[in-house]
């Protein structure tokens, strides 16, 4: 077996687990000073108080296994992107003590909604930035980051930023009609649908601007076969976009929510395309920057105990908290 594949496998779960679960909180948070009143607010709060935390599970998980797996990865990955990781981590204590403080507070809880609000936005932004300055690619001279402290600041990276924290709106929206009920439900109803105008104009940005100034990555979509392999990615990334739609007409509440989740999958399934085997763009492989393979086992047969322990706590809190919150259930 070749355990470099089957652990940037298993990284590529956690991130993905981590986009959708994070994500959608971190959307409520974006979303959280143009709800329309204060019991909307709380209702918000609600809905993510038993899983928020919980979420970020999968960023430890995904942050141990690049360390222990990659190596040489984690240490390029840390020096070049040291700004916006900074910033990441400082947003999410900056959100999580907001979070826990709004309960408690009854003066200055305007300063923990805005707490929560720049947390948020200032986490998915940074995100943004990591990932665009991932594929923008990164200066290495034998396996040693060459770069300066703002390499990572791109026009790419910056429209990768922002194209985030609308990404997470839109995936909070969806999670809100979901979970809520009343105002609140219909005021996410009624910002779902431009938010994913907005995700699939930036989607198109994106894949124009990406293939345009990477001809790699233009070869890699656009030759033969590949283009043909390849097209259904854009194709059901319209239709899921069609059924939230559907689901928002039809008072499906759950359908938007699910089509929102694959389309990020879909984003990340076409990030995954453009760059493998890189991990490092433009010409570092996984290989290039993996441990030895006795300690890639280690970490499979580490995972191989610990990740289903992980999916089953995460099942079972979802399927606790299932269902619709009212505002009479403030913080459970």
């Amino acid at each position: 077996m070749d355990f470099a594949i089957i652990c940037a496998g298993l990284l590529l779960f956690g991130l993905g687990m981590y986009v959708i679960l994070d994500g959608f909180d971190l959307g409520v948070g974006i979303l959280f000073p143009w709800a329309p009143t204060d019991d909307c607010r709380n209702v918000m709060m609600s809905s993510i108080a038993p899983v928020w935390d919980g979420n970020e599970t999968w960023l430890i998980y995904g942050g141990g296994l690049l360390f222990a797996a990659f190596p040489f990865a984690y240490s390029i990955i840390l020096s070049a992107l040291y700004l916006p990781i900074m910033l990441l981590i400082l947003a999410l204590i900056l959100r999580g003590v907001a979070f826990e403080f709004r309960l408690k507070a009854v003066k200055s809880r305007w300063l923990w909604d805005f707490s929560f609000t720049a947390g948020s936005i200032l986490a998915a932004f940074s995100q943004g930035l990591i990932l665009g300055a991932t594929i923008h690619g990164i200066k290495v001279e034998n396996l040693v980051f060459k770069g300066n402290f703002f390499d990572c600041i791109t026009p790419f990276s910056l429209t990768s930023g922002m194209a985030l924290v609308i990404g997470y709106g839109f995936l909070g929206a969806t999670w809100l009609v979901m979970k809520t009920q009343g105002i609140t439900r219909e005021w996410a109803k009624h910002i779902t649908k431009p938010l994913l105008f907005m995700v699939l104009l930036f989607l198109l940005l994106i894949s124009i601007n990406t293939p345009l100034e990477y001809p790699h990555i233009a070869k890699r979509w656009f030759s033969m076969p590949n283009f043909l392999y390849l097209c259904p990615v854009p194709l059901f990334v319209l239709i899921l976009a069609y059924g939230v739609f559907w689901g928002l007409d039809k008072n499906k509440d759950a359908v938007p929510f699910r089509a929102a989740i694959g389309i990020f999958l879909l984003g990340l399934v076409g990030v995954v395309i453009s760059i493998w085997p890189y991990m490092i763009m433009p010409n570092i492989t996984i290989w290039e920057v993996s441990a030895s393979v006795s300690s890639q086992k280690f970490v499979f047969w580490l995972l191989a105990f610990s990740l289903p322990i992980i999916l089953g706590y995460t099942f079972f809190v979802y399927k606790i908290f299932r269902g619709k919150v009212t505002k009479e259930e403030a913080f459970y």
